[in-house]
Formats: structure tokens, sequence, C-alpha cells
């Protein structure tokens, strides 16, 4: 086998000597005054500062949120005076939440010294999925206070696992309303982010009736619809959660083409009767075994030559690694279940359910979510 420069003994010889180099105090000081290089020892500091102060932005915009602060000034810019006092803030801490927000960019100063949104800012407003992210991330912070106590295990039950009520839950279908209310809401909301990118990777023009499968209170499925109004679909989740799938279908006055079902995709048998199948952001929330499991009961269930998509931020993904080995790596070890895979991770647990033709879709957002599509084959095979 011919061995690559990649994993050449060469290469982590020319690393191990770049880690030594960038250790030394002396080439640091090198670096800062030599003026070729001195724009990268700036950028680099700049990251590692970054890195080290991370929390306080996510906290400034988690207030510049909660705080109203950018409603505020989505009304148009205002003088300080007047968006202090609406603040309902001290009057120094409100500067300095206006402040932080500027140095975020979430703010900006505009002529005379009001302020009006800045570019982040208006994108955040623009996006209430993102928003309610953000607030929902108060309970990644309780589970992050001790980072080392919960990778050790020694923090016991998370706030994040509490949250997801179906997390570790032995029974999920008997899962009440209330229990499943906090996070089918937040999924809704953060939902069409993620739709716009997998509607836009595939085309449903060809496809008559579609399942999404764990697709909560239906916001896939109805953005789908309202994309092809020729398509027909059902929902499946679990019981408490397809109620309130099946209350906003009605609301919607999608009640004829859409339905909700509710039942556990991991024992029940799922409805054949469709052409397509979506699992958006569902593997990677269950450990490997799970996903496996409900990857097998899909295709036991499936008329063979049904197209399955899976859509979900996934691990090693170029230009996004921090998504899936920093942010998701640790939300979800915080919920107590699941993991972001590879594209070849995935496309292992379909192959091994019994999925073909399993192929990687170009064109979305890598943030948001990279879409696999595959189709089911005949058991007989």
């Amino acid at each position: 086998m011919i061995r690559t420069w990649r994993n050449s003994p060469w290469r982590d010889r020319l690393h191990d000597w770049r880690d030594r180099l960038l250790a030394s105090s002396r080439f640091h000081r090198l670096a800062a005054r030599f003026p070729l290089t001195r724009p990268i020892a700036r950028r680099r500091s700049s990251e590692l500062f970054d890195l080290c102060a991370g929390f306080i932005y996510s906290q400034v915009v988690l207030a510049s949120v909660r705080s109203g602060l950018l409603d505020l000034l989505n009304e148009g810019a205002q003088p300080p005076d007047r968006l202090l006092s609406r603040l309902g803030l001290p009057e120094m801490a409100g500067q300095r939440l206006l402040e932080a927000a500027v140095a975020l960019r979430l703010a900006e100063v505009r002529s005379a010294g009001r302020y009006g949104l800045g570019d982040l800012g208006a994108v955040l407003v623009a996006a209430p999925g993102v928003r309610a992210m953000v607030e929902h991330h108060a309970l990644l912070y309780e589970d992050l206070q001790d980072p080392l106590a919960l990778l050790q295990g020694e923090r016991g039950a998370t706030a994040l696992g509490r949250y997801w009520a179906y997390a570790g839950n032995q029974a999920p279908d008997t899962l009440t309303g209330i229990e499943v209310g906090a996070y089918s809401g937040l999924m809704a909301a953060s939902q069409p982010m993620v739709a716009a990118e997998v509607l836009d990777a595939y085309s449903l023009r060809r496809h008559r009736r579609l399942m999404d499968v764990g697709g909560g209170e239906g916001a896939f499925l109805m953005a789908a619809a309202r994309r092809w109004p020729h398509l027909q679909g059902r929902v499946v989740d679990l019981p408490a959660v397809a109620e309130r799938a099946q209350g906003r279908i009605d609301e919607e006055g999608l009640n004829g083409r859409l339905e909700s079902l509710g039942l556990d995709f991991f024992r029940d048998p799922l409805p054949g009767d469709v052409d397509v199948v979506t699992l958006v952001r569902i593997l990677h929330d269950h450990d490997d075994q799970e996903a496996a499991r409900l990857l097998d009961n899909l295709h036991r269930s499936l008329e063979p030559g049904t197209t399955v998509l899976v859509a979900e931020p996934m691990a090693g993904t170029p230009g996004a690694e921090r998504v899936g080995g920093a942010y998701f790596g640790i939300y979800l070890f915080a919920m107590g279940r699941g993991r972001p895979r590879t594209v070849a991770e995935n496309r292992g647990l379909l192959e091994a359910a019994g999925f073909e033709q399993v192929r990687l879709l170009p064109g979305c957002n890598p943030l948001q979510a990279r879409v696999i599509a595959a189709k089911s084959r005949s058991l007989s095979r």
C-alpha cells in the first residue's frame, strides 16, 4: 500500500517541529517583530484570544436577545440616552452592553452618535430559530460550568438531559404533552433554517408522498408541502409530539394533505405507503446502536426503491469542523446520547441497514446540514 504524505512519518515530524517552534517564546517575539510574519502572529493571537473569551461573547449575545436590545435597534437607529432608558438597565450596565454589542457587530454606531443594528445583529433579528437557540443555550452553559465534571460523568443528570425528555427514557412513547412541549417548540422554531437547505439540495418534484420520521411539530413537512403543492405527507413522532404536530397542521389549513402519526419509531412498524422519507437532525441524536435500530426498522417498513434523505450537520466537514467536532460533540455529550458522525459513518449505517445507492448531495451550507440520499432495496437481495 502506498503511504500518503498526509499519513507519513515525515509529516508527523514536521508537525512536531512546528509545535516546538510555536511553543518558543523567542519565536513569538521574532515573529511579532518581523514584517512578513507580523500579520500572521497578530492573527494567531486574536484567534487564541477568541478561544479564551468565547464564553463572554456568547453571554453578550444572550443578553442582547433577552434584554430586547436587538428588537429595539431593529426599530431604527436611536440616540444612546433614549435607547438606554428603554432597555431598563442601569445606565452604566446598559452602556457596557451597547459597547460589547458594537464590538461583536451586533450593533454599530451611526451618525450623530446614534446606535443601530450591526450586520450580525441584523442577521440574528431575521433568524428567529437562531435566537431561540441562543436562549436555549443557557441550559448548556449550566452543564458546562465544570466541563471536566461533565466529561467525567460526575454531574449526574444534566440540564440538557432533562430538557430533551426522550433522552435516556425507556418508554418515550408515554411522555406527556407538557414533557415534550419545550423541546418540540424549539425544534419547530429552528427547523426552517435546515428545511430550506434540504429542499434546495433535493427536489421533491417527482415524489408524491413524504414521511418525515422524527419530524416534531411538522415544520419540515409543512415547508415541503408549501414548496411542492402536489405533495402529500405524514409526520411520525412520539404520540404527544404528533398531537402537537396535528394541531399545527390544522392551523395551517393543510389537514387535507398532511397528517401526523404517533408511535415509537424504534419498535413500531412504520407506514410504507410513501415514496420519500426524511430524517432531519435525527440520527445524530442517537447512539450507534439506536441509530442502526431505527434504520433497520425503517428499511423493513419501506417498499423497494423508496428514497431516504438523512440531513444533519456531520463531523469532519471541510470548513465546518467546529460544528461537528466542538459544538455538537459537546452538546450531545451533555444531552446524554448521540454523536456527530462523518459522511462515511452515516453511509455505513445506511448500507448496514440495507439501503443502497448512498450518495452525498452537493449544495448545502455545511453549518446547517449535509444531505445524504439513499434508496431501500429488497431484503431478498
